[in-house]
């Protein structure tokens, strides 16, 4: 008789009453069968704390004995645990968002069958299943880890229960910011007329001059270019081919249609072009490769998006055109979640057709350090890696979801030869890429690595070579927890080896960009929240204090030295250095002297503009002491926020509840203040000065203002599809406000003014730029449909208008289009909304 060991000797355990689990055959069985949920109880709370639960489900084979035992479960959670409600198990922080659950000595069990909740207080809110991290494990004595089956998976509903509570959807019961229903949507679906034959070019053009009639490009068509425009006239011819056109490149003058591409210095601004389209000839003149550039993505907008019979025919126009602003950026981080170098190719590509120049690429954060470092290679090896590795001697600890085995979007970098090719892609499409190496806070990643690099040198003898590039002081007993909960995340600015790594990775950067023949002449320095308390117990920082000459007599001093230190390494190798606005300021007021910042140029995103909070002057507090600024209004244009206010929709909301398409193009650049619309609580802006009970500072140096950039961050964010759907359409949003100045600004958007720009915009979107992405498997976000019953029908409404609507009676098994047809509401019933391939989230009427 063949007797299953495993088996047996599992068997025995219970039948004796076994305290533990003992086998890893157990631990795969539970993790296989048994289900781990999370839920959300109430926000509401007097505390500023928010209650919710982890629940185990048994539906394994294996029960989990009672008492003290050697299993441990992982999760992930982005909110501060403060309170356990339960003197039956231990939920303690290991680092960030990782939490451990172990069991006490009275702990009950969870029995075949048996359901257990742990509940627990934490500080905030909790409004979206964005917050709900997948990837929970079980780790057992062999240290082992095993993923519960139900939560590998990107469909949080597998390891979450329904938020569809008041209490549960609201962020606290004042919240103005009331769940988007169906019904909702409904009345709110942007109210524009669209044009179908819409002539129009995104973005917005400074001057545009239509005639009659319309040229057919499907006839013998040839490109004739000036010397140093091979790119821009096979790229042209890309194009075109990809949209039925076929067009050749030629040198002769004898073509009787031609696309003539030429960099003249009749065109005096270096991104200027002017575009003349007639029957038998189109001419793109620029001010240089740039404008010749945007020259040809204004002809290509033109193209229609289909083409009926086979012809392919544009408007004549003639357009002169120059942009608003030099910089039009993008902000890409990569370090909290990796999704390949084909996510940034792709977004680079689509930054191009939009005409923005800058892309601001995340380089390194707690979570990730992502570009190779020749001869620091622990930065990748380790500092690139999240897994299960307690000692982080293998590995960073896993973090944000992505669970215990690499592999996954926590792990992965770009190689030098990676990056290099990025640059050389960027430069062709015009587009500056701004590596940001983010310090000194923010930089765990970075000093896990170095610590695994001291230990490793150190086991051979090499103490000095083990000091080289070490960035923390073992004897620090400094404390304290950054935003997002790590307690050893800040470099040590006080050593003298933080400044040989600084040199080192600056060093190596600069050497990719050379070699890419693209120059590094701005570096991102980061600088932002620095944890409050970090240095505060450093003796290497005291010894700095002690010095006679110091000008360092505090630790109030420290970020600002730190600064002054990268700087002169930057400016010594001809670099100008960016951060954060907090990066450059003592306190919310009161930036860094910029006598103290080595070169010419300092640059500062403002980002932080939550309008009660008193700090939305900081833009031109720091463009009035001398900086130039980057507008980075997190209210406006933090592209990780969500689309709409219900708990479906991915990303945070800590600056703003939600950032639609409509406010991304509503923002109004040139007055900042002019955007202050509604409180992080949703209430009306009345009187700024009153709200935050401070006198705004006035712009007294516009010059300053470089431009606008948008933002996504990542930590939400695990797959290449929820990066583009969180990108687009808002990038096309950005790109027509940071590109042209609408008339309706100086007024605001209201009027016929702002809704002929609305609509134009609109009818451009639908009707030739949404159905472009989607022909070149760009995702893009599709909202639900709104609905509306009218005595026992519903009728559906697309929120972008001319959307198609399709609708399923066996709730989203099979769809039909809808056409006016009679529906009926029943719990089955789903509507979607959908653009050429693309669709939106499913929703049903609220019975």
């Amino acid at each position: 008789m063949i007797i299953n060991k495993a088996k047996f000797i599992f068997s025995l355990l219970i039948l004796v009453g076994t305290s533990k689990l003992c086998l890893a055959t157990d631990y795969e069985t539970l993790a296989a069968d048994a289900k781990i949920r999370f839920g959300v109880v109430s926000n509401f709370s007097e505390s500023g704390k928010f209650r919710s639960f982890l629940e185990i489900e048994n539906g394994s084979d294996v029960s989990i004995p009672k008492g003290k035992s050697d299993w441990s479960i992982y999760f992930h959670f982005v909110r501060t645990i403060t309170d356990v409600e339960s003197d039956e198990v231990d939920l303690e922080n290991i680092q960030g968002d990782l939490y451990r659950l172990t069991p006490r000595e009275n702990f009950s069990g969870v029995d075949r069958g048996d359901k257990y909740r742990v509940f627990y207080q934490s500080v905030g809110h909790i409004a979206s299943y964005a917050y709900f991290m997948p990837n929970v494990f079980i780790v057992g004595e062999s240290g082992n880890p095993f993923v519960f089956k139900n939560t590998a998976t990107e469909e949080y509903s597998q390891y979450t229960y329904p938020i569809e509570k008041p209490e549960q959807y609201l962020r606290f019961d004042q919240d103005q910011y009331h769940l988007v229903t169906p019904e909702r949507r409904y009345e709110a679906a942007y109210n524009a007329e669209l044009d179908p034959n819409v002539i129009s070019i995104i973005p917005t053009p400074r001057e545009m001059y239509t005639s009659r009639g319309q040229i057919d490009l499907t006839g013998e068509w040839s490109i004739r270019q000036a010397g140093g425009l091979q790119f821009e006239s096979e790229y042209l011819q890309k194009q075109l081919n990809f949209s039925g056109v076929t067009v050749e490149i030629t040198d002769s003058k004898e073509a009787e249609k031609t696309i003539s591409l030429v960099v003249s210095d009749t065109v005096t601004d270096s991104e200027s072009y002017e575009l003349d389209i007639k029957s038998d000839r189109i001419t793109i003149v620029g001010g240089s490769r740039a404008g010749v550039f945007y020259g040809v993505q204004s002809l290509l907008s033109l193209v229609p998006a289909e083409n009926p019979q086979g012809l392919v025919k544009i408007p004549a126009v003639r357009v002169f055109d120059a942009p608003r602003y030099k910089w039009r950026g993008m902000h890409y981080d990569i370090a909290r979640n990796f999704h390949g170098k084909s996510a940034i190719l792709r977004l680079i590509e689509q930054m191009g057709r939009y005409k923005l120049n800058r892309l601001h690429l995340h380089l390194t954060d707690d979570e990730g350090w992502r570009i190779e470092i020749p001869g620091l290679p622990e930065l990748t090896d380790i500092g690139a890696s999240r897994c299960f590795d307690l000692s982080e001697q293998h590995c960073l600890l896993t973090q944000l979801g992505t669970g215990p085995y690499g592999g996954n979007s926590g792990s992965g970098s770009l190689s030098r030869e990676d990056y290099i090719e990025i640059l050389r892609f960027a430069k062709n499409r015009n587009i500056q890429v701004i590596p940001e190496i983010d310090m000194p806070g923010h930089a765990r990643a970075a000093t896990v690595a170095m610590n695994a690099r001291y230990q490793r040198f150190l086991s051979k003898g090499d103490k000095r070579g083990a000091e080289e590039y070490l960035l923390s002081d073992p004897q620090d007993r400094s404390e304290y927890t950054s935003v997002q909960n790590y307690t050893d995340n800040a470099i040590n600015v006080c050593m003298d080896s933080t400044y040989r790594f600084v040199n080192k990775v600056v060093y190596e950067i600069q050497r990719m960009h050379r070699d890419a023949g693209a120059a590094l002449d701005i570096l991102h320095m980061g600088g932002d929240e620095v944890g409050k308390g970090a240095w505060a117990k450093s003796p290497v920082c005291q010894q700095l204090f002690d010095k006679r000459d110091s000008q360092v007599v505090g630790v109030d001093d420290l970020k600002a030295y730190f600064v002054s230190k990268v700087s002169a390494i930057a400016d010594r190798r001809g670099i100008s250095i960016m951060g954060w606005e907090d990066g450059l300021m003592y306190d919310k007021n009161t930036p860094f002297p910029k006598s103290l910042i080595s070169g010419d140029r300092v640059i500062a995103n403002a980002w932080d503009n939550i309008w009660e909070y008193g700090v939305s002057d900081r833009a031109y507090i720091l463009a009035n002491a001398g900086y130039d600024v980057v507008l980075s209004s997190a209210t406006h244009l933090y592209f990780d926020h969500p689309y709409e206010t219900n708990p479906h929709n991915r990303g945070y909301h800590w600056a703003t509840r939600y950032t639609d398409i409509e406010k991304v193009f509503s923002f109004m650049p040139d007055d900042l203040y002019a955007n202050a619309d509604r409180t992080l609580g949703g209430r009306n802006v009345e009187n700024l000065d009153d709200l935050a009970n401070k006198v705004h500072e006035k712009l007294i140096a516009p010059e300053r203002i470089l431009g606008i950039q948008g933002q996504l961050w990542t930590e939400t964010i695990r797959t290449e599809h929820q990066v583009e759907e969180m990108i687009f359409p808002r990038l096309i949003a950005l790109a027509e406000r940071a590109w042209h100045e609408a008339a309706w600004e100086s007024k605001g958007p209201k009027g016929e003014s702002y809704a002929g720009d609305w609509s134009s915009f609109l009818s451009s979107l639908v009707v030739k730029d949404l159905p472009k992405l989607d022909q070149r498997d760009v995702h893009f976000y599709v909202p639900p449909p709104g609905l509306k019953l009218f005595g026992n029908r519903v009728f559906p409404k697309s929120v972008i208008p001319g959307l198609k609507i399709e609708f399923s009676l066996d709730e989203g098994e099979t769809w039909q289009m809808y056409s006016e047809q009679f529906v009926e509401p029943t719990k089955q019933l789903r509507f979607r909304a959908r653009l050429g391939g693309q669709v939106s989230r499913p929703v049903g009427m609220t019975l």
